[in-house]
C-alpha cells in the first residue's frame, strides 16, 4: 500500500494496525495536508456486518467534538478497500505511553487512562449515554 495513491490519498507510511483495521499515514492531495487513513481488513469487507460497524465507528467519532478524538473528514466506503479519512495527530499512541511510563505511572493513574477522569473517555461516554437514552 506505501506509495499507492486511492483516490486523492498518496500513502505514505503504516502506523497502525488492530482487529478492525490498518491505519496508514497519507497526503490529501487536493488539500495538500497529512491525514491518517483506516482501511477496514480486506477479510472483513464481505461481510455486511462488519462494514456497517466500520461505517457506525466513523458516526460516532465524526459525532464528537474534543480535542482528545480526532475529526473524521469523510468515509470512502465504494470500491473493495473501505476507508476512514481522519486527522493525522502526530505523537505516541496511549501503549507507548504506557509502556515507556509503566514504572512512573502509578496504579491509579493507569486505571484513569480509560475511566472517568479522562476527558476523552468523558465526553465518549456522554455521547453514548445520549445515544442510547434516544
Amino acid at each position: 500500500m506505501i506509495g499507492k495513491t486511492i483516490s486523492h490519498y498518496k500513502i505514505i507510511e503504516k502506523i497502525g494496525e488492530g482487529g478492525m483495521g490498518v491505519v496508514y499515514k497519507a497526503e490529501d492531495t487536493k488539500l495538500k495536508r497529512t491525514v491518517a487513513l483506516k482501511f477496514l481488513p480486506s477479510h472483513l469487507t464481505k461481510n455486511e456486518t462488519d462494514l456497517a460497524r466500520f461505517l457506525q465507528e466513523a458516526q460516532s467519532a465524526a459525532a464528537l467534538n474534543h480535542p482528545n478524538v480526532c475529526v473524521i473528514h469523510e468515509v470512502h466506503d465504494e470500491g473493495e478497500n473501505p476507508f476512514i479519512v481522519m486527522e493525522y495527530v502526530e505523537g505516541e499512541t496511549i501503549r507507548q505511553k504506557i509502556k515507556e511510563k509503566r514504572k512512573k505511572i502509578s496504579v491509579p493513574s493507569k486505571a484513569n487512562i480509560n475511566k472517568r477522569d479522562n476527558p476523552a473517555c468523558v465526553t465518549v461516554n456522554r455521547r453514548h449515554r445520549t445515544e442510547l437514552s434516544v
